[in-house]
């Protein structure tokens, strides 16, 4: 198979972006920036409440696609990781680059009808043109009626809103999407993050039999995103490592009663994350992700996590291609 293991990146106040390890837009003074993890201590988010702000561009890749980046030139499919704390706001000044109007359009977080990034409420961005999304997360809380309000943690998406048709049919066909993780202070960090998207036959809109590959090493505590796009339904099933069916893919403790799963059916639009420690009563290998209905694996729809000894090796595995590069 022909994939890459995305890098990750971090996007500075002045537009800088530096590679790290997992594709990624972390926001300034996260807490991602510049640390070791300590063994065995993972590291916790930190309260929200912070104003953000970052830049994120549209534009058409060499290859037809079209990708959301940090600055023209770096679109990639998907697009960079945002990443927030509930109570968090996220200015986003956002170029369109391309021949075409652009939008960019939510899931999970809180704006109002002027950052709903549709045609139908004029908050999309003609060619040339830049506007700036406001996006806003909270906490959960009692409302005045005394029921609960849930926050706005979890594993959610951005995607295009306009292109092709008033729904973004086309830019979501063409690449025009990303993750988004909102998190609530304490949840644990993980040390590597990948985005794995299901969008109709293609896995991160690559040809079949080309899913990327992820690489990690045994031990490191490693969180994916899944996305899921197009007209069809798909599961997901990771090989060798299993997580809970709730927020975060982690147990609370001795008597959470979360499922506990490998497999999870996902349909257009759906979103869901989790947590593993690689390798864990499993060991290094290179353990196969794929849709498990039958023609669609049959098709191409898989990749691998490789996960590799401390001294890097893989038990086993010898790679089929060279890499794709980037996108």
């Amino acid at each position: 198979m022909d994939r890459r293991s995305f890098g990750r990146r971090r996007l500075l106040a002045g537009g800088t972006v530096a590679a790290m390890g997992v594709t990624s837009l972390s926001l300034p003074d996260s807490p991602f920036a510049g640390a070791a993890f300590a063994a065995n201590v993972p590291k916790t988010a930190p309260a929200g409440g912070r104003v953000r702000h970052l830049r994120l561009c549209a534009e058409r890749l060499a290859d037809g696609r079209m990708g959301y980046g940090p600055a023209k030139g770096a679109a990639t499919v998907p697009g960079p990781l945002i990443e927030l704390t509930e109570g968090d706001t996220l200015h986003i000044e956002f170029e369109n680059t391309t021949d075409v109007a652009v939008s960019l359009h939510a899931h999970g977080v809180d704006y109002d009808i002027a950052n709903d990034g549709t045609r139908l409420s004029r908050s999309h961005v003609e060619p040339g043109a830049t506007r700036t999304y406001t996006w806003r997360t909270h906490a959960p809380g009692r409302r005045a009626d005394g029921t609960w309000r849930p926050g706005s943690a979890g594993y959610w998406h951005y995607h295009d809103h306009v292109v092709g048709t008033d729904h973004g049919t086309g830019g979501i066909r063409k690449g025009l999407y990303g993750p988004v993780v909102v998190r609530r202070a304490g949840d644990i960090l993980p040390d590597k993050q990948f985005t794995i998207v299901f969008n109709d036959m293609t896995v991160n809109n690559r040809p079949a039999h080309t899913g990327p590959d992820f690489r990690t090493t045994v031990g490191e505590r490693v969180e994916i995103i899944m996305i899921t796009h197009g007209e069809l339904y798909h599961t997901f099933h990771l090989h060798g490592h299993r997580w809970a069916d709730n927020r975060t893919g982690l147990l609370q403790g001795p008597d959470d009663v979360s499922r506990v799963i490998d497999n999870k059916i996902t349909g257009p639009a759906d979103s869901f994350g989790f947590q593993i420690v690689a390798g864990e009563n499993a060991g290094a290998g290179a353990w196969m992700y794929h849709c498990h209905v039958q023609s669609h694996s049959d098709m191409g729809m898989a990749g691998f996590l490789l996960v590799a000894k401390p001294d890097g090796t893989i038990p086993g595995y010898e790679p089929h291609h060279g890499s794709a590069g980037p996108g």
